[in-house]
C-alpha cells in the first residue's frame, strides 16, 4: 500500500515503486534545495567563511611581509576585524590580531584609519 501518492515537490501523481517520493531527479533536487534554503545558516559556517575571507584579503594585501593599508579598502572587500583566530602583544603593548598566520594592527594616521599588516614570525611565540 502506497503512503505518499504525490510528488513532494510538484504534487504530480507518482507512478512506479511504492516508496517513491519524487517524480524525477529534478523534483528531488529542487525539493532538497528548497528545504536547505529554509534552514537558518549555521553559525560555524558564517564564522569559517568570514575567517577564510579575512585571511585571503590579508594575504593579498601583504605580499612583502609588512604593509599598511587603509581600513576602508579592506572593509569594502568584506574584511571584518571582529573575526580573528588569535592575538599577539609586542613590547610596546600594541595588540596585533591574527587570522592564522596573517596579522593586522589598527592605526590612525593623520585622521585616516589604517591597518598595519604583518606575517607571523617565530619570535612571536
Amino acid at each position: 500500500m502506497r503512503l505518499i501518492k504525490n510528488c513532494l515537490y510538484c504534487n504530480k501523481k507518482l507512478i512506479g515503486r511504492t516508496d517513491k517520493k519524487y517524480c524525477d531527479p529534478q523534483c528531488k533536487s529542487s525539493h532538497q534545495y528548497q528545504r536547505e534554503k529554509q534552514k537558518p545558516k549555521r553559525f560555524y559556517n558564517k564564522v569559517d567563511n568570514q575567517l577564510r575571507l579575512n585571511r585571503k584579503l590579508l594575504k593579498e594585501y601583504n605580499r612583502a611581509g609588512k604593509a599598511t593599508v587603509r581600513s576602508g579598502i579592506l572593509i569594502k572587500e568584506g574584511f571584518n576585524p571582529k573575526f580573528f583566530t588569535h592575538y599577539w602583544k609586542n613590547k610596546k603593548e600594541d595588540v596585533y590580531f591574527f587570522v592564522y598566520e596573517y596579522g593586522f594592527l589598527k592605526r590612525k594616521e593623520n585622521g585616516i584609519e589604517k591597518y598595519v599588516l604583518i606575517q607571523w614570525q617565530d619570535y612571536m611565540n
